[in-house]
């Protein structure tokens, strides 16, 4: 059975491992002629202790504002890396990182392919809240593809603890 995706999203949060996913996705997407949807989920739960319990217009501006600049510099480099302008689009939304990813942005966007990092979280949060990544492969509506590795197909090296 030949796999032609047309459609990919790729969920990114800055991690290496997300950086990686959305390479790979551009690699596809050039092989199969097709669109990126990069998407960045911003989780306002996370941020409800800060600020008095609630975030403020600014807060939330500034949240968007920096995600929009980064999903646009990923964008750049695929385009410096000969990916067509049109064929890649950026999103941010808030809410549920899990469900937005595996249902509701898939729904609205026809998604045939989600690449995504194995993690972009510390052991810590994992084990409170679970992981990303593990919650939309049992719950996507579309094929998933876990990257763990580099575009050379080489075990990825965590930013923080490489010399």
């Amino acid at each position: 059975m030949e796999q032609d995706y047309k459609r990919i999203l790729v969920p990114v949060d800055g991690s290496n491992e997300a950086e990686m996913a959305f390479k790979k996705a551009v690699t596809v997407a050039k092989m199969n002629g097709g669109h990126i949807d990069v998407l960045t989920v911003l989780d306002t739960k996370q941020f409800i202790g800060l600020h008095g319990g609630m975030l403020n217009g600014d807060v939330i501006y500034q949240l968007s504002e920096d995600a929009q600049k980064y999903l646009n510099e990923l964008k750049e480099d695929a385009v410096k890396d000969g990916f067509k302008e049109d064929d890649i689009d950026i999103h941010v939304r808030f809410g549920e990182p899990k469900t937005v990813i595996s249902q509701e942005f898939i729904d609205e966007y026809k998604n045939d392919l989600i690449m995504i990092g194995s993690t972009g979280m510390n052991a810590v949060t994992r084990l409170l809240v679970g992981s990303v990544s593990e919650y939309v492969t049992r719950n996507a509506r579309t094929d998933v593809i876990i990257v763990r590795t580099d575009i050379d197909n080489k075990k990825l090296v965590d930013k923080k603890h490489k010399k």
